[in-house]
C-alpha cells in the first residue's frame, strides 16, 4: 500500500528525533545538494535484463550512502538522483502498485 512507502520514506528521512519543520527542511535539501554535486562519471549502470543496448530503457547507477541516480538511455545525459529515504518510497510504492496504470484506452496499459 501506499501507506507503506510513505512510511518508510518518513521513517529513513526522519532520523534525527526532534527536529523542528525548518530543520527537516534544510537538511533534506543540504543532502540533495551533496548527491548533485557527487561526481558520477564514472558509475556503473544498470538496466534490465534482457534488454538490449540499443532498446530504449531506463537505467540506474548506485551511489553512495544508498542513493541512486536514474536515467533514459535514449537521453543519458539528464541524471535524476534519488536519497536513500526517496528510492525506498519509489521502489515499496511500485511494488505494491502505486504506480500502475489505469486500463484507459491510449495510455499503453492491457486489460487483464
Amino acid at each position: 500500500m501506499a501507506e507503506a512507502a510513505q512510511g518508510a520514506a518518513q521513517g529513513a528521512e526522519s532520523s534525527t528525533a526532534g527536529e523542528s519543520p525548518e530543520d527537516v527542511k534544510a537538511r533534506k535539501e543540504r543532502e540533495k545538494n551533496e548527491l548533485y554535486a557527487l561526481d558520477i562519471s564514472g558509475a556503473e549502470w544498470h538496466s534490465a535484463p534482457g534488454t538490449e543496448d540499443h532498446e530504449e530503457r531506463v537505467e540506474i547507477a548506485y551511489l553512495p550512502a544508498g542513493a541512486v541516480a536514474m536515467r533514459s538511455s535514449v537521453e543519458p545525459e539528464t541524471v535524476l538522483r534519488y536519497t536513500e529515504a526517496e528510492w525506498t518510497a519509489f521502489v515499496l510504492g511500485a511494488r505494491d502498485g502505486e504506480f500502475d496504470l489505469e486500463d484507459v484506452p491510449g495510455n499503453g496499459a492491457s486489460g487483464a
